[in-house]
């Protein structure tokens, strides 16, 4: 769909027709609306959450994302960039959240929530002196390491846990396989909106199919209330462990980052006037807000999606109207709570599947990102190692620190907290002794590889 802009005003803040904001918002929101889906569920089979308390997620993240949503369209107070910018549970926090869950429990992966959001406010004045730590090496370890740790975690969902009745069933495991080859044929075949939607058609494919084999119940999608509100506290209080809370702070320098460079992406696509940078606090604080409301209502981290920055470029309708839009049709489907049963009756296979492809995807990014390294460089190779030794060894070995101080288990046995901590310190130690300038040595070439190496 295309829109011509009035040039008249600035396109961010141009108004257009209801219909085409609907439209255009309803488009935004398809797009998006596998992400806070997809997450609340993972999140619930994994800490075996009952059916009413999945329908109660997916209404609360529905909620806080299309209130965030609103919040950055419009800005109130320096809250929100007032750019067409759209809000979604990320992948990183959700694994994070998870792994806190299960070394705790979920009042302590809601109090780290509650902890990051107020942290974004005390780091935001200094936060750019941090990002010197996070160079792309850190950064992509990170998300390397994230994609390892959600596809081991998920990959339970698919087969169940060891041991059990029914474990590895070629049926659920086919249903998994059947989801991913749906998804890669859907982002072959398409193009466009259709093309981004790849892994909610896999989704709706792998449901269609499990259905036809009766591996499939909507039976209680039409049972109980139609209106569902969102709850506060929806575990109880949470509880305020700082040494818990460090993975998701960690993370939350990251998504200062990534805020930044999506607001000055988002501002140059739609032509905002003025300075870009100067907006970027205002587009954090928006991120901190909705993180603390969510935690509220027992959410992982809320942050700015750049998702829908694609579809801004490709329809060429800039307005920030749109995206506020989107975000009342998302607070209108969380209080619809059919919308929530049918999550619930997905197959744990098939989501399962969506999950590894998706979460895998993480890992590609990571790698794209540590392709710009020269990773022959001394430094770089050492750092990229022992963050990968520290940060596997718990996710691949669980309970590999379980006869360790509780205190240290939090970080040690979080891989990902682990070894980005030491990918920063290790880069940190390089950088620091100038090891850029000592000449590394040649890497090996691939003749030199010990013999059986790669067998």
């Amino acid at each position: 769909m295309q829109y011509e802009m009035n040039s008249v005003v600035d396109p961010a803040d141009e108004r257009l027709p209801l219909r085409g904001l609907f439209l255009f918002g309803l488009q935004h929101v398809l797009v998006m609306a596998a992400s806070p889906i997809t997450a609340v569920f993972l999140v619930s089979k994994a800490l075996g959450f009952s059916d009413t308390v999945t329908v109660s997620l997916i209404s609360a993240t529905f909620f806080v994302c299309g209130l965030g949503s609103m919040l950055q369209s419009f800005g109130p107070k320096g809250f929100g960039a007032r750019l067409p910018f759209v809000m979604v549970p990320g992948g990183a926090p959700i694994a994070i959240f998870l792994a806190i869950a299960q070394q705790t429990d979920v009042q302590t992966a809601v109090g780290a929530v509650i902890i990051t959001a107020l942290f974004y406010f005390l780091a935001l004045p200094v936060f750019r002196r941090l990002l010197r730590y996070f160079p792309p090496i850190v950064v992509g370890t990170m998300l390397l390491l994230v994609s390892v740790n959600l596809v081991r975690i998920y990959g339970v969902t698919i087969t169940g846990k060891p041991g059990t009745e029914g474990f590895a069933a070629p049926i659920e495991v086919g249903l998994a396989l059947i989801t991913i080859v749906l998804t890669i044929i859907a982002a072959r075949v398409f193009s466009g909106t259709l093309q981004r939607l790849a892994v909610m058609l896999g989704l709706v494919g792998g449901s269609l199919v499990a259905f036809a084999l009766g591996h499939m119940d909507f039976s209680g999608v039409l049972s109980g209330p139609v209106i569902a509100v969102p709850q506060l506290f929806p575990f109880g209080m949470p509880k305020f462990d700082l040494v818990a809370a460090i993975p998701l702070i960690v993370f939350s320098i990251i998504s200062m980052a990534e805020a930044t460079g999506q607001t000055i992406a988002t501002a140059e696509i739609v032509g905002r006037r003025g300075d870009a940078h100067a907006i970027v606090p205002a587009t954090i604080r928006g991120d901190a807000l909705m993180s603390l409301v969510g935690g509220l209502f027992g959410t992982s981290l809320i942050i700015t999606s750049g998702e829908n920055v694609g579809i801004v470029r490709a329809t060429n309708v800039k307005s920030r109207y749109v995206t506020a839009m989107a975000g009342a049709i998302l607070v209108v489907i969380a209080l619809f709570a059919p919308i929530g049963r049918i999550a619930t009756a997905l197959p744990g296979a098939v989501v399962g599947g969506t999950a590894v492809i998706v979460f895998s995807i993480i890992g590609v990014i990571g790698i794209d990102l540590l392709r710009r390294v020269d990773l022959r460089e001394h430094g770089a190779m050492f750092t990229l190692a022992s963050a990968l030794s520290i940060g596997l060894l718990p996710i691949l070995v669980p309970g590999v620190y379980s006869q360790f101080p509780q205190w240290t288990q939090m970080i040690l046995g979080n891989g990902l907290a682990a070894g980005t901590i030491t990918a920063v310190l290790v880069n940190a130690l390089f950088s620091h002794q100038g090891a850029a300038r000592h000449p590394a040595d040649p890497a090996p070439s691939i003749q030199s590889t010990p013999q059986g190496a790669n067998e």
